[in-house]
């Protein structure tokens, strides 16, 4: 079985003492069926934990993962619950849905907080029965399945503002394991990055067998703010286009200088308007394809839409 970009991204044993935390916590509730939310920043591993999660449990079903902000709330519906023949137009045969594919398995919600509230109300039902009927059916069908649930937004302030059930949320957090950012797991980086260089050596045949203590210096000197992902796209560049035989200093990409060596710009920055430029940007380049563009940005689109009704309002 080919692994995920998300299953490379950490690997069980880190010797990062809050990651060695998050391991511990992981392996002991593994053996149970409570539910676990995953909460962090994105791009810091959550699917490699909940994989992790469930290849130490005891269940003998299938590992699911669906991720929730890629959908929408009716295409979402139809991946969790599954479809009757006829359902719906071009619904031509019976699709099963995720819940029902994950009976004595796990499925991973990722993005939990990007549902919609309407999706969220069928959710606790089926946390609440165990049960659910497929999209035109009305055949009960239960499943034995474990939840692992995983956001990088703050759940607690979303159901205080009402944008999440609290009912919801104290089903999903039974066990809450915090993922720190790699900016505060810096020991991993050397480790990581050596097991990604291996990697995009193999796949481009490149003859790369390592990196110097320098450019590895300021790898590690990076905040990476979009995290391992971050980090994992950055290595991939750099042996893609690496022309000798050990990375070196000259193959760091340049936006990717630790921010001390940056020369700092002359006149305060307005992170609001910046933002609102970047969203501009994106759109234009993507031809105002509000989908590409939020994949552009590395935001979900529901996260675009939420941030271009603000610009309308301000602007009325």
């Amino acid at each position: 079985m080919n692994k995920t970009d998300n299953e490379r991204m950490i690997r069980p044993g880190s010797k990062s003492g809050a990651m060695k935390k998050v391991y511990e916590t992981a392996l002991a509730v593994a053996p149970g069926k409570s539910n676990v939310l995953l909460l962090g920043e994105s791009g810091t591993g959550k699917e490699v934990i909940a994989r992790y999660i469930h290849d130490h449990s005891n269940r003998t079903g299938l590992f699911v993962a669906v991720h929730c902000a890629a959908l929408t709330a009716t295409l979402l519906e139809d991946e969790l619950f599954g479809h009757e023949r006829g359902a719906f137009t071009n619904a031509v045969a019976m699709r099963r849905g995720r819940f029902e594919l994950a009976d004595h398995g796990t499925i991973f919600l990722d993005e939990i907080g990007e549902i919609d509230a309407a999706t969220q109300v069928k959710l606790l039902r089926v946390l609440e029965t165990r049960s659910f009927e497929r999209l035109g059916g009305s055949e009960t069908i239960t499943s034995d399945f474990r939840l692992i649930a995983a956001t990088n937004r703050d759940l607690k302030a979303m159901v205080e503002k009402g944008e999440f059930r609290e009912d919801l949320f104290y089903r999903l957090s039974v066990v809450d394991l915090h993922l720190p950012p790699l900016r505060e797991r810096k020991d991993e980086i050397p480790e990581l990055v050596n097991a990604f260089i291996k990697e995009f050596a193999a796949e481009n045949m490149k003859d790369i067998s390592g990196i110097t203590p320098e450019a590895l210096a300021m790898l590690s000197a990076n905040e990476w703010q979009g995290n391992i992902r971050e980090l994992r796209n950055c290595i991939e560049k750099m042996v893609v286009l690496a022309t000798g035989n050990v990375l070196d200093t000259a193959d760091v990409p340049e936006f990717q200088t630790p921010p001390a060596v940056k020369k700092a710009p002359e006149d305060p920055l307005n992170l609001e308007n910046s933002e609102r430029e970047l969203i501009r940007k994106a759109l234009a380049e993507c031809g105002n394809n509000r989908a590409a563009a939020a994949r552009k940005l590395g935001i979900s689109r529901r996260t675009l839409y939420r941030k271009l009704e603000s610009m309308d309002a301000e602007n009325d």
